[in-house]
């Protein structure tokens, strides 16, 4: 299970080394997080505003607002109080980055493992597949060679598009993450279970059908 992003008061204070960089409303502070975080937290409305409401309180933070936009800015005695804290946010942000690399990590499991299971679909349903065509050929002749040679070089076939694929959707998983994409785990739940559907047609039509 992966750990939680962030530790009791240290959202508080990279809130704060947000608006140290510009000020900002509070859906581009949310958007901010979810972008730094490698869309492995994403906050709630009812998260950020409280905080923001405190820090206000406590004289950090002020707001303006701009028609029905509420713009937060750090203060003076927000910088002094990040500034104090320099070592603290070091820790947050190298905490973000394992969390970045660790949602990479499970989505090249994820991807590595459907893709052991797509290949030992086709291989059990490839042995189903020759199981039938024996017991359908006992009484007749057997298959000429270069037709078992064929099916051979098509498997071989089948495996280098497997692999083909794989490499594809791993090289560009890296270089997204690597650019700074996000990854949020909805877009990881929805390509397993495209992989597993894709398992399973592969697997529906490698069947020969019932007599």
């Amino acid at each position: 299970m992966t750990p939680a992003v962030f530790s009791h008061g240290d959202l508080r204070l990279y809130l704060l080394s947000l608006l140290a960089e510009a000020p900002q409303h509070g859906y581009g502070i949310i958007q901010a997080l979810t972008d730094r975080t490698g869309g492995t937290y994403t906050p709630s409305a009812g998260t950020i505003y409280p905080r923001l409401a405190k820090l206000e309180e406590e004289g950090l933070v002020s707001k303006t607002v701009d028609g029905r936009t509420t713009i937060y800015a750090i203060t003076d005695a927000g910088r002094a109080e990040l500034a104090g804290r320099e070592g603290d946010l070091a820790g947050i942000e190298s905490g973000l980055a394992d969390s970045v690399r660790l949602i990479a990590n499970e989505v090249r499991q994820s991807v590595q493992d459907a893709m052991k299971s797509l290949r030992a679909d086709l291989a059990a349903a490839a042995n189903d597949e020759r199981t039938s065509a024996k017991g359908r050929t006992r009484s007749t002749a057997s298959p000429m060679p270069d037709e078992r040679v064929t099916s051979r070089e098509e498997l071989h076939r089948a495996d280098a598009s497997i692999n083909a694929f794989r490499a594809r959707v791993r090289t560009d998983l890296r270089t997204h993450v690597a650019r700074g994409g996000t990854l949020q785990g909805s877009v990881v739940t929805d390509l397993e279970a495209s992989l597993d559907a894709a398992a399973r047609a592969i697997t529906r039509a490698l069947t020969p059908p019932s007599p």
